[in-house]
């Protein structure tokens, strides 16, 4: 496709292609043909662009994210999303001429000799986003980090719970990187089908399993790469050798954050049950501890209401099936308007039960007891592959064994979440979590072409074995056997 050619007709049935779409991704495939390979001061200088708006307008961020959600945390905020990608941005300026540099590969010196082999990263072209509304700054920064500094272009498009952020970013971004490099997009109520229907170089998206699959779908049709941040039910045990105290301290300040509205965050836990009563009357003084007030500005609202009518659902659910239901700051008076929800403990649930069925999306942590660490392997083995996978013990083989035994997107031992913020390391699901790696090298490598590129050398053996098979033919390839044999 050349900078002239339009966008295929929508087939019958598919969604309309809103004309901002079309013309933006003209315009970004257009420029990239023409400077497909951005040098590495350019990149850079996008990066710190990129930076630039974070740090100038935090203000305007911290509060568009704010009215987004109701109530937002103004310290998780910060913390969470401006302060880890301003991080991310600068790791990816102080690695990229490493990472930019070609790779060189070995030869067979008897087969070509004199030739060479590299593995050049280069820019794919147009990389569509699509973000979502938990996390909103920090899944449309985080990605773009490796896709700008891969030397792409990029069209965002953030979620219908994100308006007054995507408003913001569609104003202020143009100030720091042209449209033609980078563009954002309000979803306008349902555009997502018409966005991942354009032709991109590469998708990558964040959400639900569910929506996952229609992405991918919708990306086969143009033979479109996909890369699925998806979610699922990320399990968390404490074995008897841990400390309850301190495993209740981490464990709850992962489940509350962002009032437990994270893809991977703890959804459900293992205990022995000898400590589950001593884990429940310390997450009450803890919570209580740390949220005094939950109407307050500190504690995070749901996003909206059919999130909180949700929630309420799958207590109701869990209460009426037989579950035991904790409310951990019991005598505080939510304020409904505000969607301010509980947190609650859930204890004995059954597979029967909504909370053990779905991702919990919220402040809910149910508890299993468990006997021994290959029930809960094989708990979490029959079931679809999490996004992470949290293990608490001080045991070093029994750390092992559950890495081993256990596959997840992520681990980390002895803590929660963590993993998902260092971008030192690669961030991605498995299976019904998601697809494709990101963060540091790996979404730079994600987001380019890694490219091979043989050279022929000066002497060329292949030249004695063409056809008609002669005996000099034959004795230089039995030689070549014998060699590798």
């Amino acid at each position: 496709m050349n900078a002239t050619t339009p966008l295929p007709p929508a087939a019958a049935g598919a969604p309309s292609m809103p004309t901002e779409f079309t013309e933006c991704f003209e315009r970004q495939r257009g420029e990239f043909l023409s400077h497909p390979s951005p040098s590495y001061g350019e990149r850079v200088a996008d990066l710190r662009a990129m930076h630039r708006l974070l740090v100038e307008n935090r203000a305007a961020l911290v509060d568009a994210v704010n009215r987004d959600f109701g109530n937002r945390s103004t310290f998780e905020t910060l913390f969470a999303e401006l302060l880890l990608n301003q991080e991310g941005i600068l790791d990816a300026i102080k690695h990229l001429k490493a990472w930019m540099k070609p790779l060189k590969r070995r030869l067979d010196v008897t087969q070509y000799p004199f030739a060479s082999a590299r593995v050049i990263p280069q820019p794919v072209g147009v990389v569509g986003v699509v973000a979502p509304w938990n996390f909103p700054i920090s899944m449309a920064f985080a990605p773009l980090t490796g896709i700008i500094a891969a030397g792409n272009r990029a069209m965002v498009k953030m979620s219908e719970n994100s308006n007054h952020l995507a408003r913001l970013l569609a104003e202020i971004s143009p100030n720091y990187l042209p449209r033609e490099k980078l563009r954002f997009f309000e979803d306008g109520g349902g555009r997502g089908p018409a966005f991942t229907a354009i032709p991109f170089d590469h998708i990558f998206f964040t959400g639900s399993p569910q929506t996952g699959k229609a992405v991918m779908a919708n990306a086969a049709k143009n033979l479109t790469p996909v890369t699925l941040e998806l979610g699922g039910k990320s399990p968390t045990v404490v074995a008897p050798d841990y400390p309850t105290e301190t495993a209740v301290e981490r464990i709850m300040w992962v489940k509350l954050l962002n009032a437990g509205q994270i893809c991977t965050n703890v959804d459900y836990l293992f205990l022995p049950e000898e400590k589950v009563d001593e884990f429940v009357r310390r997450a009450r003084e803890i919570v209580q501890q740390r949220y005094p007030d939950i109407n307050g500005n500190d504690y995070t609202s749901i996003i909206d209401e059919r999130s909180y009518q949700r929630l309420e659902a799958t207590l109701e659910d869990a209460r009426r099936k037989g579950a035991k239901l904790v409310n951990l700051v019991e005598g505080q008076a939510p304020e409904r308007a505000l969607r301010k929800f509980p947190p609650h403990i859930v204890l004995n649930p059954t597979d029967e039960m909504d909370i053990l069925q779905r991702e919990i999306f919220g402040p809910l942590l149910p508890i299993k007891t468990y006997r021994s660490r290959q029930e809960v392997a094989d708990y979490v083995t029959a079931r679809p592959r999490p996004l992470a996978f949290y293990v608490y013990t001080r045991d070093r083989r029994l750390q092992d064994w559950y890495t081993t035994h256990v596959m997840s997107g992520g681990v980390s031992i002895n803590d929660g979440l963590i993993h998902a913020g260092l971008h030192a390391l690669p961030f991605g699901g498995i299976g019904n979590s998601g697809m494709g790696h990101y963060h540091g090298i790996e979404g730079f490598t994600t987001f380019s072409k890694m490219r091979p590129i043989f050279k022929q050398g000066p002497i060329r053996p292949l030249n004695r074995m063409m056809p008609p098979y002669d005996k000099g033919a034959f004795k230089l390839l039995n030689l070549m056997l014998r060699l590798k044999s």
